[in-house]
């Protein structure tokens, strides 16, 4: 049975992207930490971001946010399953994968679950600052 009912977002289910999506997270999660960090790499797809993993001292900037009711979690976790491309054909390869990690928020760190990105960042521009939205706000002037 789960017991990690919390989930990092870092990208286009951030709060001001204004994503579809974000309406799953607002109606059933809620806000732990604006400003949580998670150990890993962002990349420049166009259209997205992509996280990488590492054990590097590199970190991602994102939101932590807890579901409010915990029987709703399989419902709700499935539909941005959906959304983040996890649920494929047998025929076609997921975009990104779920997994827990580490997220630091106030000097502690908490499991929540990330969609980490499933395919390859090579010759993708690296956002170094971990930080999506100061990153398109840089990359917009």
């Amino acid at each position: 049975m789960n017991s990690v009912y919390s989930i990092f977002v870092y990208g286009s289910l951030r709060k001001g992207f204004h994503a579809e999506a974000y309406n799953y997270i607002s109606r059933y999660f809620y806000l732990v930490a604006g400003d949580a960090r998670v150990k890993g790499k962002l990349y420049d797809l166009g259209d997205y971001p992509a996280a990488i993993a590492t054990d590097e001292n590199h970190f991602i900037i994102g939101e932590l946010y807890h579901i409010a009711d915990e029987k709703e979690f399989s419902w709700a976790i499935a539909q941005l399953d959906d959304y983040e491309g996890i649920n494929v054909e047998a025929q076609e390869q997921a975009m990104y994968k779920r997994e827990l990690t580490k997220v630091n928020i106030n000097n502690e760190s908490v499991m929540a679950w990330i969609y980490w990105f499933a395919g390859t960042v090579e010759g993708k521009p690296e956002i170094t600052s971990g930080d999506v939205f100061d990153y398109f706000e840089q990359k917009n002037k």
